[in-house]
């Protein structure tokens, strides 16, 4: 877990680098079609290919545009703001899902937990700092990502009964890559070596780090390994300091800890569900 947290980091960093020379569109066919071969090579490597097959196409069509739609959100945030500042914000996505999952996964919210939610929010407002003259519209792309993503993890949950892990994060790479390719006419440029290179690692490092993440959940339960994934806010205020001399603002410092603090709450205090369902959920 502490791997794929990692990775995922480095691969958002290395984005983050690519879009001051590169479109968002061309980033993204190229990111998702490097995961596409990894994943073919490993369930090939495994002889299990067959875990490819569609089982549910309306729900993998859902959530495949809905994963379009996140990570086109994310990577433009990632072009426009710190990268400490949006890995913290992404992470009140736990928070989207536990209000959504009353209305549209019939599961109960109790008192404690609309009190951990308002905390965690209340950590996202410290950084976002609205009405405030630091304020930027741009601090609202990742919080729409994050709500993206959860109406994307909740539809995953719904499908993963169904739907191996490696084809969930296999269709909605292909997804990306289509989006990706129709941006063709709209400014792709010549990609040089340096370009080349890290357009390369951020792939491998995409795809691995969901894998190593998969892995995880699959060792062990949620509450021993999930917690694990909030070390990537470290990894993004370490990569930012070394990459772009970025210092995590002293309002990402008193807002990121109410929002790890709250997540880890709702992630400990909620019922564990079998560990392919909660997997899945940290797909693409």
């Amino acid at each position: 877990m502490i791997l794929g947290g990692a990775a995922l980091t480095i691969s958002d960093a290395a984005t983050k680098y690519l879009t001051s020379s590169l479109p968002i569109g061309e980033i993204l066919f190229i990111r998702a079609l490097l995961v596409l071969i990894i994943i073919w090579l490993i369930t090939s490597i495994r002889g299990r290919l067959e875990d490819l097959r569609i089982r549910s196409i309306g729900g993998q069509s859902l959530r495949s545009f809905l994963a379009v739609c996140s990570t086109i959100l994310v990577v433009t945030s990632l072009s426009l703001l710190p990268l400490n500042e949006v890995i913290a914000i992404l992470f009140v996505g736990p928070l989207f899902i536990a209000i959504l999952a009353g209305p549209l996964l019939g599961e109960r919210v109790g008192i404690r937990r609309w009190v951990a939610i308002l905390i965690g929010f209340g950590g996202m407002l410290i950084i976002v700092r609205p009405g405030s003259a630091a304020f930027q519209l741009a601090a609202l792309i990742p919080v729409a990502a994050a709500l993206v993503a959860s109406f994307r993890d909740i539809v995953t949950r719904e499908i993963s009964v169904k739907e191996s892990s490696a084809a969930i994060l296999f269709y909605s790479s292909l997804a990306l890559t289509i989006f990706g390719l129709t941006t063709l006419p709209f400014g792709w440029v010549l990609l040089g070596r340096e370009e080349i290179i890290v357009a390369i690692f951020a792939g491998v490092m995409f795809g691995l780090g969901h894998y190593f993440i998969i892995e995880g959940f699959s060792y062990a339960e949620a509450s021993i390994v999930a917690p694990y994934r909030y070390l990537n806010i470290v990894w993004a205020a370490i990569l930012g300091y070394l990459i772009w001399q970025e210092i995590p603002s002293s309002w990402t410092f008193l807002g990121a800890p109410l929002i790890v603090v709250s997540g880890l709450y709702i992630l400990l205090g909620e019922k564990m569900v079998p560990s392919k369902v909660v997997s899945s959920k940290n797909d693409l």
